[in-house]
């Protein structure tokens, strides 16, 4: 579990509005949720059933397809 520490900013009722993270805490946030979309990604891929290529064959796929 990520350790943050968050501080918030408040309208005039008190409720909380928005919150300000330290920089270092917000890429901490940034990583862990790219690392969560690469799982994500991953487990679509591996349900979807579709054929498995070789990593090096996804990426010379993606690099003709920049072109």
């Amino acid at each position: 579990m990520l350790s943050i520490t968050e501080r918030y900013v408040v309208d005039q009722s008190g409720n909380r509005v928005s919150v300000v993270l330290d920089i270092a805490d917000y890429k901490k946030l940034m990583q862990e949720l790219e690392e969560l979309e690469e799982i994500r990604a991953y487990d679509a891929a591996k349900i979807s059933g579709s054929d498995v290529i070789p990593f090096e064959d996804a990426v010379s796929q993606i690099e003709r397809n920049r072109k």
